[in-house]
């Protein structure tokens, strides 16, 4: 059997940092291959194929970003019960998410696969990387359910408190992608796409080696599926609260989008410093998201064990650890950013190099406001506040809106650069009052409770 983790005592630093961890290292990795399919595609097939594949990046947020959230959010009530102890609704939990992700990943497919080439249009894609771009899209959206399916078991897992599991699988899929990448472009010459297949093939066999294991070595979780009915009660839980988490990330992603689509009219080296400078930005983002993800459970845990007291000591704890990663990060972006950047193109990029730079210094400077972002609505969310989340997302939207609005225009690449920043200074605006209100509001629900 494997091990499941009860966080609902004990020091919440050293158990969010063991919990944290095998996250980081997952989040590390799945970053990593989204960089090695950039630094294949920009090094073997040139700058235009570098910037087919970043051109609908945040296009693709949006619709894996909602995916992701809603299989976090089905994952809370998953992690609530497991803390109260009530494992047979747990059970039954997870067999109605599992039955919604069938639905929902299909029609997603089905959706997204149909609009490809309206989507790129929207956006302004360039004529000369349309054509990669579009197959890039395609595939991407084609393997919406192998993703679907590896994030909602993994965020199972993680409910009951094993971070561990998900990273060797994600570890799995990290060397597959990687291998195939060198396989469909060097090998079979398949160019774009062949980056698009490995990824979907990768997260496809990784997803269900994830679930035979699961039903196998998890006691707690064994379900017998021909007995099991679907729930529409759970069901409706599960979407009250997975729904705004995906909305959230999707709002986030429309001003993404917004942004995406003034940098691309800006040509297609502005375009490629982008695409270079975001993979980047998200490697370095990721343990700022990972303690997000751990206080989730984190607070899941304690809000199903009527913990609100140990929810806040929580935050504190990953606050620290937040601003001593900032400081590492900050050092090392701000020195060798040009260097990094240099794993994309070649030295003699120098205006595509000039503008990863620039947007990698910028954006690092704000990271400590972006960590405060990640805790605070994970938090939120794992109390089962989802809603309040989801309005974080809409700061964050109208921020990237205005900016690619009216400051693009204006003042150009600069603006682009600090777009995000712009945009997590409005969420926080948002998040550090909506907290206050949620642990106030918990607060009183342990005192009501005697």
């Amino acid at each position: 059997m494997a091990a499941t983790k009860n966080m609902t005592s004990g020091k919440p630093l050293p158990l969010i940092l063991n919990f944290a961890m095998p996250l980081l290292l997952g989040n590390i990795l799945q970053q990593t291959y989204s960089l090695v399919d950039a630094i294949i595609v920009g090094k073997f097939l040139g700058i235009n194929a570098l910037a087919s594949v970043g051109a609908s990046t945040s296009v693709i947020f949006l619709i894996l970003g909602f995916c992701n959230g809603c299989c976090g959010g089905f994952g809370i009530p998953i992690a609530q019960k497991f803390g109260a102890r009530d494992y047979d609704s747990m059970r039954k939990y997870v067999v109605t998410s599992i039955h919604l992700a069938i639905v929902i990943s299909i029609v997603l497919a089905v959706i997204t696969s149909l609009l490809c080439s309206d989507i790129l249009t929207m956006m302004s894609t360039p004529e000369n990387i349309y054509d990669d771009a579009y197959r890039y899209l395609l595939i991407t959206f084609i393997g919406i359910p192998c993703t679907f399916f590896y994030n909602l078991l993994s965020s199972i897992i993680r409910a009951v408190g094993d971070s561990k599991t998900p990273f060797w699988f994600l570890l799995l899929a990290t060397i597959l992608n990687i291998v195939l990448d060198l396989f469909f472009i060097l090998v079979v010459g398949w160019g774009v796409a062949g980056a698009a297949i490995a990824t979907l093939l990768a997260q496809g066999i990784s997803a269900v080696l994830c679930y035979i294991f699961m039903i196998k070595r998890f006691d707690i979780l064994k379900i017998n599926f021909r007995k099991s009915k679907f729930d529409r009660r759970l069901a409706s839980h599960l979407l009250y609260i997975g729904v705004p988490m995906g909305l959230q990330f999707s709002i986030t992603a429309i001003g993404s989008i917004m942004l995406q689509s003034a940098n691309n009219a800006l040509g297609t080296a502005c375009v490629a410093a982008f695409t270079a400078a975001m993979r980047i930005k998200m490697f370095f983002m990721s343990p700022l998201e990972t303690l997000g993800i751990a206080m989730a459970t984190y607070s899941g845990q304690n809000f199903g064990a009527g913990n609100p007291r140990r929810i806040l000591q929580g935050v504190k704890a990953s606050l620290l650890v937040m601003i001593i990663y900032w400081s590492f990060a900050f050092i090392i972006l701000m020195t060798s950013a040009r260097y990094i950047a240099m794993l994309f193109v070649d030295a003699s990029e120098f205006e595509i190099l000039n503008n990863a730079e620039l947007f990698l210094h910028i954006s690092v400077s704000f990271f400590p406001i972006l960590g405060l972002l990640c805790i605070l609505r994970y938090t939120i969310q794992g109390a089962g506040y989802t809603g309040l989340a989801m309005l974080s997302g809409v700061s964050e939207m109208v921020a990237r809106i205005l900016v690619s609005i009216f400051a693009v225009p204006a003042f150009g690449y600069i603006a682009v650069c600090f777009g995000d920043p712009t945009a997590w200074i409005f969420a926080d605006t948002f998040l550090v009052f909506a907290f206050i209100y949620v642990y106030k509001k918990l607060l009183q629900l342990k005192d009501a409770k005697g």
